[in-house]
C-alpha cells in the first residue's frame, strides 16, 4: 500500500504510452529489415526506395504534425491527450501492416517494395502523431528539473518493461523462425500497447492546462493560433536561431543514425560473425533482449549521477566510452567471440541509454525559447517536430548506407535457396561487418563529441533555464 501509494499519477499515466511504443517499436526496428530482406526477399532497388520515400516522410511529418499539435484548434490535434488517445489505435494498426504478407513473395517482388514503404509511412506517421504529443507532455507537465527526472524514471522503468518484447518474442518464436507464432505474438503486443497508451490519453494532465482552467479557457493570442505558411516560417526561424537547438540537432543526427545502426543489424552482425556452436538461439534472444533492455536499467541506477552532475556530462562521457571500446574491439579483431557479442550487447545499450536522455536537452531548449520569445504557451511539439526534421533521415540513411555496403560484398546471396555459393566468397563480408561494427561507432563518437561539447546549457540541474 505504501509503494502505491507513493506512486505520481501524473507520471504513470505519462509512461504509459511509452510502455506502449516501447513494446511495438522494439519489434517493429529489430526486426523489419531481416524480415524484408531475408524472408519477403526484397531487392536491392526497392528496398533503396522505400528507404528514400520513407526519409523525405520521416522528415516532413514530424515538423508539420508539430506546426499542428502546436496551433490547431481542433481538439484531436491541439490536446496533447487526444491525440495520444484518438491516434493510439491506428498506431497501433500500422504496427501489424509489415508482418503479414499480401501474397507469397517471390524474390526481388515489386509488390514487396509498396508493402514496404507503406509500413513504414504508416507506422511512422502514427508514431510521430502520438509521441510527439507525449514530447510536448514531457516539456508541460512540469519545468522543474526535479519533476522531469521523476518523468524520466517513471519512463525508463516503462521502457524497460516494454523492451522486454523483444526478449519474449525471441523466445517464443526462435527469433522469428517460427513465423505463425511471431505473427500471433505482434498483434497481442499491438492490442495491449494501444490500451496502454489510451490511458495516457485519458488520465494525464499538464501544468499549462491548469493555468489555463484558472484563466478560464482563454486562448493564445492569433499570432501563435493563425495557421499560415507566413507563421510557419516565422516560429521555425525562431527555433533555428537558437545556436543550443543547433548543436543538439547536429550531435542527435548522429546517435538517431547510430541507433538505428544499432537496432536493424545487430542480430544480421552477431548471426554472421558469431558460429552457431559459440552462441545458442536461446542465448541469442537473450542477448538481443538485453540491448533493449539494460539501457533503461543503465538510466535507472544512474539517477543520482544525474542529479549530481546533469546529463550534459553524462551524455558526453557516453560518447568517450562508445569510442574507446569500438578502438579495443578493433584492435583485438574478430577472433574473441563472446568479447564480440558483449561488445554489440554494450554498445546498443550505451546508445540506447544516452539517447533515452534527449528530452531533458530538448525541454530545457523548449524552455530558452518560451523565455527568449516571451510567448503565454510553449512550442513543444515544433520543437520536438523541427529536431525530428533533421534528425530523422538518418533512421532511413543507415540502412541504406549499409545494406549497400553488405551486398559490395556478397550479402544478397547469401540467403538464396536456389543456389549454394562457396563459404570462402563471404570471408570479405564478415570482415566489412567487422569493420562497420568497429568504427561507425568510433566515427560517430568522435563527432559527436566534437558537436555535443560547445552545447551552453550545461547546468540546468542546478539552475532552471528560466534562472539562467
Amino acid at each position: 500500500m505504501k509503494i502505491i501509494s507513493r506512486i505520481n499519477p501524473n507520471a504513470l499515466a505519462y509512461s504509459m504510452t511509452t510502455l506502449g511504443a516501447g513494446m511495438m517499436n522494439s519489434i517493429f526496428s529489430f526486426y523489419y529489415v531481416k524480415l524484408f530482406l531475408n524472408r519477403y526477399r526484397i531487392s536491392e532497388a526497392a528496398f533503396h526506395q522505400a528507404q528514400v520515400v520513407f526519409m523525405i516522410w520521416n522528415a516532413v511529418n514530424d515538423p508539420l504534425f508539430g506546426y499542428i499539435q502546436d496551433n490547431s484548434r481542433v481538439p484531436c490535434c491541439s490536446r496533447r491527450q487526444f491525440s495520444i488517445l484518438y491516434g493510439a489505435p491506428l498506431y497501433g494498426l500500422a504496427f501489424l501492416l509489415p508482418w503479414f504478407p499480401w501474397k507469397q513473395y517471390e524474390e526481388n517482388d515489386w509488390l514487396s517494395g509498396l508493402h514496404l514503404i507503406i509500413s513504414l509511412c504508416a507506422f511512422d506517421g502514427l508514431l510521430t502523431f502520438v509521441l510527439l504529443a507525449q514530447c510536448a507532455l514531457f516539456a508541460e507537465i512540469s519545468t522543474k528539473h526535479e519533476s522531469r527526472l521523476q518523468l524520466i524514471k517513471y519512463n525508463q522503468v516503462a521502457t524497460l518493461v516494454g523492451s522486454t518484447s523483444i526478449l519474449f518474442c525471441g523466445l517464443i518464436t526462435d527469433n522469428m523462425e517460427n513465423f505463425n507464432y511471431f505473427q500471433v505474438f505482434v498483434v497481442v503486443v499491438g492490442a495491449v500497447a494501444t490500451v496502454c497508451m489510451c490511458y495516457t490519453g485519458l488520465y494525464s494532465t499538464t501544468e499549462y492546462e491548469q493555468q489555463e482552467i484558472v484563466a478560464d479557457g482563454s486562448q493564445l493570442g492569433s499570432a501563435e493560433r493563425d495557421l499560415s505558411w507566413s507563421s510557419v516560417i516565422l516560429l521555425t526561424k525562431q527555433i533555428l536561431t537558437q545556436r543550443n537547438f543547433l548543436l543538439f540537432v547536429t550531435m542527435n543526427f548522429f546517435q538517431v543514425f547510430h541507433l538505428a545502426f544499432c537496432n536493424n543489424f545487430m542480430m544480421i552482425f552477431a548471426d554472421n560473425l558469431i558460429p552457431k556452436d559459440v552462441l545458442s538461439s536461446s542465448v541469442r534472444s537473450i542477448m538481443y533482449g538485453a540491448g533493449f533492455i539494460c539501457p533503461q536499467c543503465l538510466v535507472l541506477i544512474s539517477q543520482a549521477l544525474l542529479k549530481k552532475f546533469g546529463y550534459y556530462k553524462i551524455v558526453l562521457f557516453s560518447f568517450y566510452l562508445e569510442g574507446t571500446a569500438a578502438a579495443v574491439m578493433f584492435f583485438l579483431g574478430p577472433e574473441y567471440y563472446y568479447l564480440l557479442a558483449i561488445y554489440l550487447t554494450a554498445n546498443m545499450v550505451i546508445v540506447q541509454a544516452s539517447f533515452s536522455l534527449f528530452n531533458l536537452p530538448l525541454a530545457d531548449i523548449v524552455d530558452a525559447d518560451l523565455m527568449k520569445h516571451k510567448r503565454r504557451s510553449p512550442l513543444s511539439s515544433m520543437v520536438f517536430g523541427t529536431n525530428a526534421l533533421f534528425t530523422k533521415p538518418a533512421q532511413s540513411l543507415a540502412p541504406m548506407l549499409v545494406v549497400a555496403i553488405l551486398n559490395q560484398f556478397g550479402y544478397a546471396h547469401l540467403n538464396n535457396k536456389a543456389t549454394q555459393p562457396d563459404p570462402s566468397l563471404f570471408l570479405g563480408l564478415h570482415d566489412a561487418m567487422f569493420s562497420m561494427i568497429c568504427l561507425v561507432p568510433l566515427c560517430i563518437a568522435a563527432l559527436q563529441v566534437l558537436t555535443w561539447t560547445p552545447f551552453s546549457i550545461q547546468n540546468s540541474h542546478l539552475t532552471p533555464v528560466h534562472k539562467l
